[in-house]
């Protein structure tokens, strides 16, 4: 028998009973509460929970931003939208344009961080262009983030709720509180330092998950690996470049200026995944695990394109229909991964999905519910001051803080089940084009234009006309620029506009704020 020739396992279908489902989540979550107990009961203090006291090993940060930057949106989204024909594998113009961005904000902006020595990256902008300018940065990373997060947290709900908690008539508002509750359970006391740790371990978890998917979907289409590879890259689903329409949004360029753009707003001027790279001894090692990262992330998105090419030929095989989401009636791309997992394939493969998800969803919401405490506890209630770094007081109103953006989570995530009925991978990046979009501009007049400063007062308008003034056109694109369709690249034009008008509110900068 040669290698390249089928093995094939007895893996009978045995679909997943919600009380399975909910039991593995918990024994899951119960480990992650271990480990949050092992490495906070030492130190809960605040430079624990802002900087993991600045001694995290470079290689844990890298693993562990992989289950950061990822998600469940990576994990569901992106294999469920490769059935699309406009699609396929565009998402990796995109990876590689996310790849470019990663370079620069390592050789670029995390020296500046470093150099600064900052706990906030938004402490830059309070040196640079002035206070309410700082204060309006951080504003717009925790609306950024809470919206983005809420948004990732929210794709594995509607799983969990659909596939477990429907079942118990369990409320769908019920489903994220419990979610939250059980993130904030393990994420209160260490923060970050605690974070490192279980984002390593579910990092681990999400990329097993990946391989092995791949492993049994092949086994169940009696594929060998090489022929599996073959089969996918002779499939209508695998096509990774479009130049042929410029006025579509798949086109190239579009994608990958978009991934650039999108991964220096939301990753080099966002504090939740800067925050990791700041808890590293110096600026060689971060630099390292920003190198190491982009590397691994490359990779394992070319495995998740992998796996929805594998999954809809797999759906074509046994004739299973895209599931259509229960309150428009609309087929959804995001529940396919999930309905074959849980409903078509053995019990072990649907045990390493329901943690794969897990694993890619909760280390991208433990991260961000942490990230947004410390910047609004950085950021306006001034608590890295050495003073107050273990104080009872400051320690319990930090408490207050993190319940408070869990509740924030809860609302949006509601509200946002409410009124959605799009892909969540696209509504995302949407989102962000207009929310991160004022911080691009923010940063590129205060790193570019080193003459000159801003009349601080004025920069609040600036951050919020811009975006508005953005989706004016987006929404008007096709009759201003004939059947023109805006995709990522937004946030260039949002950054753009931004840029402009503090340009507009400028004046000559002195001393203190020119450099």
């Amino acid at each position: 028998m040669s290698n390249d020739e089928p093995r094939t396992l007895n893996l009978e279908p045995f679909p997943m009973t919600p009380f399975t489902i909910l039991s593995l989540i918990v024994v899951y979550f119960g480990l992650l509460l271990l480990v949050s107990h092992l490495v906070s009961k030492k130190d809960s203090g605040n430079d624990a929970f802002f900087k993991a006291n600045k001694n995290s090993k470079w290689y844990l940060v890298a693993f562990g931003m992989i289950g950061t930057a990822l998600s469940g949106v990576t994990f569901i989204s992106v294999p469920g939208e490769v059935g699309n024909p406009d699609n396929q594998f565009k998402y990796f113009q995109f990876v590689l344009g996310n790849a470019i961005g990663f370079i620069i904000i390592a050789k670029i902006l995390l020296p500046l961080y470093y150099r600064m020595n900052l706990t906030s990256i938004y402490g830059y902008i309070e040196q640079r262009l002035g206070h309410i300018s700082y204060k309006s940065a951080a504003t717009i990373f925790l609306i950024s983030r809470t919206i983005g997060s809420s948004f990732r947290l929210y794709l594995v709900v509607i799983v969990l709720q659909r596939y477990v908690f429907d079942f118990y008539q369990v409320p769908f508002a019920v489903t994220v509180l419990i979610s939250l509750a059980l993130i904030f359970a393990y994420t209160y006391r260490g923060g970050l330092k605690t974070i490192i740790i279980t984002d390593t371990l579910q990092t681990f978890f999400l990329v097993s998950s990946v391989f092995l998917t791949i492993f049994f979907v092949c086994n169940s289409l009696d594929l060998g690996v090489f022929e599996a590879f073959e089969k996918v890259k002779n499939s209508n689903y695998s096509k990774v470049f479009f130049f042929e329409d410029f006025m579509k949004g798949n086109y190239f360029w579009k994608q990958i200026l978009g991934g650039i753009f999108v991964t220096i707003a939301m990753v080099g001027l966002d504090q939740d995944l800067m925050q990791k790279n700041l808890s590293c001894k110096n600026i060689g090692e971060a630099q390292k695990n920003m190198f190491t990262f982009t590397g691994i992330f490359v990779v394992i998105n070319i495995f998740f394109l992998s796996v929805g090419a594998l999954l809809y030929m797999y759906a074509e095989k046994n004739g299973i229909a895209v599931p259509t989401d229960l309150i428009t009636g609309k087929p959804r791309t995001d529940l396919l991964f999930p309905e074959i997992a849980f409903h078509h394939l053995s019990f072990i493969p649907s045990v390493v999905f329901l943690l794969g998800l897990t694993a890619a969803t909760f280390a991208t919401t433990d991260s961000a519910l942490t990230a947004l405490t410390t910047s609004f506890c950085v950021d306006f209630l001034g608590m890295d001051k050495a003073e107050n770094s273990n104080k009872p007081n400051v320690v319990r109103t930090r408490h207050f803080v993190h319940i408070g953006f869990s509740f924030l989570m809860f609302l949006v995530i509601v509200l946002f089940n409410a009124i959605n009925d799009a892909s969540v991978v696209s509504m995302i990046f949407k989102i962000a084009s207009y929310t991160y979009g004022p911080l691009l501009g923010l940063y590129a007049f205060g790193l570019f234009v080193k003459s000159k400063t801003v009349h601080d007062k004025l920069v609040p308008l600036v951050c919020v006309v811009a975006p508005a003034i953005c989706f004016a056109i987006s929404k008007n694109s096709a009759a201003l620029f004939g059947d023109y369709v805006f995709d990522n690249e937004l946030i260039i034009v949002n950054g753009l506009i931004t840029f402009l008008g503090l340009w507009l509110i400028s004046r000559p900068a002195d001393k203190q704020t020119r450099f």
